[in-house]
């Protein structure tokens, strides 16, 4: 994988954004990290997750996105839910945003000098049937397969995308 000399140094660093940071980021950022590792690109690229509200702070990810992803061979109970900070911005080289109202948020936050990418997970879909990827936390357990359906083939399309870049 090549890099540009920025980020040659200490890889490509993505960072999954939703709002709470207990169900959609932390499942984006549990399969992607699976994708990274079977590709055995761990020391290339690094991933994390965040919200950009705090009321989860500290929590480990919804039991039912936990669940869901165990029954797919994911494992989300290393994760901790942590709100979204302004020093994101350096630290990580992609800013992906489950839904509009998330990527809204971080397009305010945004610094001038940022020149990394910004912008919706679901640009990463080969065929995505929606443009964001629905917040399951108020419907049942069938949202939570949704968003892993979703998840995984945008995770497919992004670990690609930093392949050929």
């Amino acid at each position: 994988m090549a890099f540009d000399s920025d980020t040659s140094r200490r890889g490509t660093r993505v960072l999954m954004v939703c709002l709470g940071n207990i169900c959609r980021s932390p499942t984006a950022h549990g399969v992607f990290a699976e994708r990274v590792r079977a590709a055995g690109l761990e020391a290339a690229i690094r991933v994390d997750s965040c919200g950009t509200g705090a009321w989860h702070v500290g929590e480990p990810p919804d039991a039912r996105a936990t669940a869901a992803a165990r029954r797919r061979g994911y494992d989300l109970s290393p994760l901790r839910a942590r709100q979204f900070e302004a020093g994101d911005f350096q630290q990580f080289d992609y800013l992906l945003a489950m839904d509009r109202s998330n990527l809204s948020h971080l397009e305010a936050l945004r610094p001038g000098g940022f020149d990394g990418h910004l912008g919706l997970f679901l640009d990463f879909h080969p065929d995505p049937p929606f443009s964001e990827v629905p917040d399951p936390y108020y419907g049942g357990d069938r949202g939570f397969d949704e968003v892993l359906d979703l998840v995984e083939a945008a995770s497919g399309g992004l670990l690609e995308a930093l392949r050929n870049r």
